[in-house]
């Protein structure tokens, strides 16, 4: 993986010197001399419905205006649009504008792929980016440039089957605390019927408990494994206890594919209570038979979540005419009317402070309180690690993890203590 980004880093820096010296955006004519419209490229990494609202705010664009066409294309799920970015960078074939899942903004940004946008920015106000929700811009900048605009973000939620919760005369509000999710989880798990809990054993639900429990993922520069603490090695416990003692069911299936069989356990009524995220919100309010509630991952020694989903990113190797009309589609997508649209429609929360202050989504939050919890859990969300290495890192933790978890002859502590070995070496590349 580092080979292979040194060599898209020389591919890049060859097509994108000229525009580095460049401080302001010049203005442009999108039109050709013949008249003929811009065309673009976006690849995006969300599938189903809401890919099929993509689709439609895309085609929504395209009749805005007369200037530019975008061509959007799916590329798959987010680790899928990753490797197929990478490569396309590395043959120059890549996208004008693309989604990039928020933890590796970095290791694109490190290599010189993405496209600054401070000038952008600048030419726009001083207001515009003070627009969008601070809690959501910590994984938009890297070494204090400004490379991508929050899109889809999300947040993992509690999600809960209120009516299992009243049979078994519990609070419909969900459990607040690691030990009432646990104690909620038995009395709500029947033996061969219904398991209390389900969650995927997942890099992104391990970074929240990891939070909640006073700990961090790497040193606070990035430079060093901090997940090796007593703090890291206690969320696995608690997991690895709650599988034990037949209340918590870990989804079979590689990375989303486990995603895929927990969202449908829960509708099923086969699980009572799941971790996901807020952009699952919509569809599982619609699909499911029951009252869906929604809570705050509970607590440990304080709540904590990390952000998650992904940025708009605008390629640097793309012409000064693509990026200035990509820059005009990255607005459009993340505008107010936009993504108020966007976050009605999937569950996503809305990345525009005048977005949440609206009329209309007022009246939603008042309709519908679930679409309420991911913004109010904000308040203790975190930035994911970003640093070029954490996307092969990743993969290295959860790969632990999950050895930790289903092989009794391996301790968390050893497990999470090899992976820690690996990250050493990898963050001093």
């Amino acid at each position: 993986m580092k080979r292979f980004i040194a060599v898209v880093l020389s591919l890049v820096m060859v097509f994108s010197l000229a525009a580095c010296g460049s401080k302001s955006v010049k203005p442009v004519n999108f039109n050709g001399s013949e008249g003929k419209k811009i065309e673009i490229d976006f690849w995006y990494s969300l599938g189903g419905k809401n890919g099929e609202v993509i689709a439609d705010m895309i085609e929504e664009f395209n009749k805005s205006q007369d200037e530019i066409v975008v061509n959007g294309t799916f590329q798959g799920n987010y680790y899928e649009n990753h490797a197929k970015v990478l490569a396309a960078i590395a043959s120059g074939t890549q996208p004008d504008v693309t989604m990039i899942e928020i933890a590796s903004i970095g290791a694109f940004a490190d290599t010189g792929a993405l496209e600054n946008l401070d000038a952008y920015v600048e030419n726009e106000g001083v207001e515009f980016i003070k627009d969008y929700i601070p809690g959501l811009m910590g994984n938009s900048y890297w070494e204090d440039k400004l490379y991508a605009i929050p899109f889809n973000r999300s947040t993992p939620l509690l999600y809960v089957n209120k009516d299992m919760l009243k049979k078994e005369n519990l609070d419909l509000a969900g459990p607040k605390t690691w030990d009432e999710l646990r104690e909620y989880a038995h009395k709500l798990t029947k033996e061969g019927e219904v398991y209390g809990f389900s969650a995927p054993i997942d890099i992104w639900f391990y970074e929240a408990l990891t939070f909640e429990n006073g700990g961090k993922i790497l040193s606070d520069d990035g430079s060093k494994p901090a997940f090796n603490s007593q703090e890291g090695i206690e969320p696995v416990e608690f997991w690895q206890d709650m599988i034990e003692e037949g209340i918590m069911k870990m989804p079979p299936g590689e990375k989303y594919n486990a995603w895929d069989v927990a969202f449908q356990d829960f509708i099923n009524k086969k699980v009572a209570m799941i971790f996901t995220s807020t952009g699952s919100l919509n569809s599982l309010m619609e699909q499911a038979p029951f009252e869906v509630g929604t809570a705050f991952l509970p607590a440990k020694k304080d709540y904590g979540v990390p952000t998650g989903g992904t940025n708009l990113a605008i390629l640097s190797n793309s012409s000064d005419v693509e990026k200035k009309a990509a820059w005009e589609f990255v607005k459009f997508m993340t505008s107010k009317e936009q993504t108020i649209h966007w976050s009605k429609s999937t569950g996503y929360m809305p990345v525009r402070i005048s977005a949440v202050n609206s009329e209309e989504m007022k009246k939603l939050y008042a309709e519908k309180p679930q679409f309420k919890v991911a913004i109010d859990q904000l308040e203790y969300a975190k930035p994911r690690p970003m640093v070029p290495g954490y996307k092969e890192l990743q993969e290295i933790i959860m790969t632990e993890i999950q050895r930790a978890v289903i092989d009794d002859g391996v301790s968390v502590k050893e497990a999470l203590d090899n992976a820690a070995e690996k990250a050493e070496q990898l963050l001093k590349q």
